[in-house]
């Protein structure tokens, strides 16, 4: 009877156990059954998915792959061939060869025209000629020099026209500020130094001297030669800290003959101050006046 009793309890742990992992199993399934969003067969869906990501696509067509809608049905001829990995690349080389072709013609052809002539109207590249070029060259095949003098030619011509439109634009303010110069340079109150560089006493000074490795604080104001204010630390309420070599040269030329406590009107000429180069309110060519306090060396 004893153990009658035993296996009996025995039984009955089991199946309170047997019962709460069920229950437990029956909770946990009820809630996956709870989160699960399969709501058609999988034929269904990606067939949804197919057409739904096709929105957007002949905008894109047209407006990034210049895709005309009327040829759709030749764009579909494309989409549905089937091709073997190596004739899938000699589809790929060929497209990438129709769309270089297109932005030589459309793109750098005329890009090139127009750093040329500095407009959207002239056209004196020969398109025939650099197409010919162009495709020789990447074929390996003969051609009428070599990539290095061609690099040289094209290097130098560019440059020259690069030069004789900066000349054409801006050759009057290289003109102007020389003649303002050579006058200036009469006036009993202003020193040339060796470089052409040009300058007035203002206050005299009798500090320390910098050296092109100095590192200086001044006030200072920029102005064109017909009085244009292109810069000032004194606008800024800011006086401005630099190194004498870091800064134009015709500044550092100034500096490094200018007695600390100075105050003195400068006259550099173009090409010591920002040459052909454009700088902010600077145009190409301008000689420059500046109104310079020096007002200490930093040690």
């Amino acid at each position: 009877m004893k153990g009658l009793k035993y296996l009996v309890l025995a039984l009955a742990v089991f199946a309170f156990c047997f019962d709460g992992n069920a229950r437990r199993k029956n909770r946990k399934s009820k809630k996956a059954q709870v989160v699960r969003l399969d709501t058609c067969a999988v034929d269904t869906f990606s067939y949804a998915m197919g057409m739904a990501n096709t929105q957007g696509l002949k905008n894109f067509l047209v407006s990034r792959m210049n895709v005309d809608t009327a040829y759709m049905a030749d764009f579909l001829k494309g989409f549905n061939t089937t091709l073997t990995p190596e004739e899938r690349k000699t589809a790929e080389a060929y497209a990438a060869g129709l769309q270089i072709r297109k932005q030589v013609e459309e793109q750098v052809i005329p890009g090139l025209d127009k750093r040329i002539a500095g407009n959207d109207t002239t056209q004196l590249l020969d398109r025939g000629l650099f197409i010919q070029a162009f495709g020789s060259t990447l074929a390996g095949e003969a051609t009428a020099m070599t990539l290095k003098q061609a690099d040289s030619i094209a290097e130098k011509k560019m440059k020259y026209y690069h030069d004789t439109n900066l000349e054409r634009q801006y050759g009057e303010n290289r003109r102007a500020g020389e003649a303002f110069l050579k006058a200036n340079a009469q006036k009993d109150s202003v020193e040339t130094l060796p470089s052409g560089v040009q300058y007035k006493v203002l206050v005299k000074g009798d500090g320390e001297i910098p050296t092109a490795t100095s590192r200086v604080k001044v006030n200072y104001e920029g102005r064109l030669i017909d009085g244009t204010v292109f810069d000032s630390s004194y606008e800024r309420k800011q006086p401005t800290t630099f190194g004498c070599n870091q800064v134009i040269k015709g500044w550092t030329e100034a500096l490094t003959h200018m007695p600390v406590g100075s105050k003195w009107e400068i006259y550099i000429p173009q090409e010591l101050g920002y040459g052909a180069r454009e700088a902010g309110k600077i145009p190409p060519f301008s000689a420059l006046v500046f109104t310079v306090e020096l007002l200490e060396i930093e040690k």
